[in-house]
């Protein structure tokens, strides 16, 4: 079992299983979400994701017609992003996840979007579009 949270502790969750590699995400709307070079994304079955709190301060924002961003309303900490077309599958921001992870990041993706202040200096594979998941 994983669990994590918000900044400001209103909103905790838990994930049942393991959980996939990392994806760190470099496309621009990710960029502008988490006001970062990148976001940590973990792919999770929605059926594993289960609210403990705060689900009167969870907001969303949809960034496209078919994807909602779902963030604290009162500390704006992201905690995952949906697809309408793939309501089985949250994106859940790795950062919001409580510490140790047994799961690392296995690659770059959108890095054709990438902000050019950040260097790409491990050795993670780098791919141009869609993420798998």
């Amino acid at each position: 079992m994983n669990a994590g949270g918000c900044l400001c502790g209103a909103v905790r969750y838990e994930v049942s299983g393991e959980l996939a590699p990392i994806q760190v995400c470099h496309c621009s709307q990710c960029r502008k979400a988490q006001g970062g070079p990148f976001a940590t994304n973990i792919p999770v079955a929605a059926a594993d994701f289960r609210l403990l709190s705060g689900a009167d301060a969870l907001v969303h924002f949809r960034s496209s017609q078919d994807k909602r961003r779902v963030f604290c309303g009162r500390c704006g900490s992201p905690i995952y992003s949906a697809r309408d077309s793939r309501p089985e599958v949250l994106r859940l921001r790795a950062g919001t996840l409580d510490e140790p992870l047994r799961t690392k990041p296995e690659g770059h993706y959108y890095i054709e979007s990438r902000a050019g202040w950040w260097p790409l200096d491990d050795a993670l594979p780098r791919h141009i579009g869609a993420k798998p998941g």
